[in-house]
């Protein structure tokens, strides 16, 4: 394995993951080209509440990903068959369970955030057509982490491509030539989700060389692997939810400074998801190797990627850094034309050339543990960073307003970082008994 080898994989991964949050930004920059910053808090708004129902079942992808790299690279294509099976119905019944819920998830949404009357309209439409999608979204995230796992990594570039162009094609069309505004954008969506899956189950058909059978029910819940991935899927769950209090405290702080800065922040966190998501190729990457020497029990495997993971994570935030520090207006402007957003964005996205330098080993070691799926430092790095978020949040921000909000965003991400770099040596010596520095 060298530098070639691992951006081999880890470019067409990082073009993948990248369309993930275009879902988001295709749809909060199509709709700041209209007169009214409620349509961005609105979508803001609504695209939050699926963040937040989605990302608590992430696990699916991740765990998904390392499960069938372990199996792909102890070449089982039984346990690769049931390394889909198992999450995928896991995410058909948590997608149905959010339709029947969608009332009460609707008014628990709205009664915490807060938002003004005209955001919380637009927000409402949106998340009354998205939500039919709950139970496609879900199971492609599962297809999604297979084929990632598997190393089908033209076939995941290509469902996610297809997917993003697609919902960026039919929001263009419902908005700008059908006028139908927030509704226009959520259908987009909704259908981009419903043929992404489909598309999916015949790329999975056709791309894997398993004999697919269903399993048996014995094998479906054999007690001993069903305990692992869900240790595994609870951890996850766990640091899931310590990002999405970190991310509603900080909608909801910003919501109560006024519309436009909410729809600033809308703005800037959909630039940040870009950020963040360039770094999750490089931990998708790092997964599918780690998985694979794991699975393979090839410890030069294992130290390579761990010494490539950590050199491309710094080059990766050099890259990020230096593109939105160049192009910083430029950026903006892809996501609203309003002069009073664009002024708050331009005023407060200095904090985004920060980002990159506190995120990256964060979010690429991410992927290394994910891999040999060994999630409890994960989530243990995750509650120690919420906490100082939380304490920095309530302490900081009534003096430095908005400010405030972002310097506790930032140091957050350090935090995240920083405690997982920690966790590192640790995981060496469980898995090889390593303990001189990998």
């Amino acid at each position: 394995m060298n530098h070639r080898a691992y951006l081999a994989l880890a470019i067409p991964l990082t073009i993948s993951t990248m369309t993930t949050p275009l879902l988001g930004a295709v749809d909060t920059a199509v709709v700041g080209q209209l007169p009214n910053p409620a349509y961005i808090g609105g979508v803001a708004v609504g695209t939050l509440i699926f963040n937040t129902l989605y990302w608590v079942f992430g696990f699916l992808r991740v765990s998904t990903s390392a499960f069938a790299a372990q199996a792909n690279g102890a070449s089982d294509s039984a346990q690769g068959v049931l390394a889909l099976s198992r999450p995928f119905l896991i995410a058909l019944i948590a997608g149905m369970c959010f339709i029947l819920l969608q009332w009460p998830i609707e008014y628990a949404a709205l009664t915490l955030i807060a938002p003004d009357s005209d955001v919380s309209k637009f927000a409402v439409e949106y998340f009354r057509i998205r939500i039919w999608g709950a139970p496609f979204t879900l199971l492609n995230y599962v297809i999604l982490g297979w084929l990632m796992g598997m190393a089908k990594i033209k076939e995941s570039l290509f469902l996610q491509v297809f997917m993003n162009v697609l919902n960026m094609i039919l929001a263009i069309l419902f908005v700008h030539v059908f006028s139908f505004a927030v509704k226009g954008v959520a259908a987009a969506t909704l259908m981009a989700e419903i043929t992404a899956f489909v598309l999916g189950l015949l790329i999975v058909m056709k791309a894997s060389s398993f004999e697919w059978k269903i399993p048996s029910i014995q094998a479906l819940i054999d007690t001993q692997s069903m305990k692992k991935m869900f240790n595994v899927n609870k951890d996850l769950f766990i640091r899931t939810i310590c990002l999405l209090v970190v991310i509603n405290m900080f909608t909801a702080k910003g919501a109560s400074f006024g519309t436009e800065f909410l729809a600033a922040n809308a703005v800037l966190f959909q630039i940040h998801y870009i950020m963040a998501y360039f770094f999750d190729g490089f931990a998708n990457a790092s997964s599918i190797l780690v998985g694979k020497a794991v699975g393979s029990n090839d410890k030069k495997l294992y130290k390579k990627t761990l010494s490539l993971s950590r050199q491309w994570s710094v080059i990766t935030a050099f890259i990020i850094a230096s593109v939105y520090g160049l192009f910083q207006e430029q950026i903006i402007e892809l996501f609203t034309n309003l002069p009073g957003v664009i002024e708050l964005s331009t005023k407060y996205g200095a904090w985004l050339i920060i980002y990159p330098f506190a995120a990256c080993f964060g979010l690429v070691i991410y992927g290394v543990f994910t891999g040999a799926t060994e999630i409890a430092p994960v989530r243990n790095s995750m509650i120690y960073a919420m906490i100082i978020y939380i304490i920095i949040q309530i302490t900081i921000t009534p003096i430095w307003h908005n400010h405030g909000l972002w310097l506790a965003f930032i140091v957050y991400t350090i935090g995240r970082s920083g405690f997982l770099v920690m966790y590192t040596p640790r995981l060496n010596e469980k898995l090889w008994h390593l303990k001189e520095e990998v």
